[in-house]
């Protein structure tokens, strides 16, 4: 991680922590690890995902896709990027009445613009639900929801 930012682990855990103190992130310890992640209640969550949306150059691409994909209701990314690491795969959950071949010919043209690619899976509401406990983990983060 100090080697991605640049900085020393200890800069690193006291900005961390000053981000949570303020109520943006939320953190729950697992063995010796601090696990943080953003608080999706606070008031300013919606500003903060809209711009990693357009930082990552994936608020274009859901734009255009919302309209036409379908009944959807959840867009999660899961994987490295979810853990806060670097990644040349987007790992995503969609969740909803999804026309998949729509979604397939989306996900191919996102992974040409966005030159990484797209590793998606679609799940009906119900679905989603049952799967969510054993296959959905903490380990995820809210990409646009209905």
């Amino acid at each position: 991680m100090e080697s991605e930012f640049g900085e020393s682990s200890n800069s690193i855990r006291l900005e961390l922590n000053k981000l949570e103190k303020a109520g943006l992130l939320k953190s729950n310890q697992e063995g010796n690890k601090k696990i943080f992640r953003a608080n999706t209640m606070h008031p300013l969550f919606g500003d903060i995902n809209s711009i990693l949306l357009k930082f990552t150059g994936l608020d274009k691409i859901i734009e255009k896709v919302i309209d036409q994909i379908g009944d959807l209701e959840l867009v999660l990314v899961v994987g490295q990027l979810a853990k806060g690491l670097s990644s040349e795969i987007i790992d995503l959950i969609l969740v909803g009445d999804i026309d998949k071949e729509y979604a397939f010919e989306l996900v191919q043209k996102a992974e040409l613009r966005l030159k990484k690619k797209i590793k998606y899976v679609c799940y009906s509401p119900i679905e989603f639900d049952s799967v969510k406990g054993s296959t959905y983990s903490e380990d995820h983060l809210l990409l646009w929801s209905k």
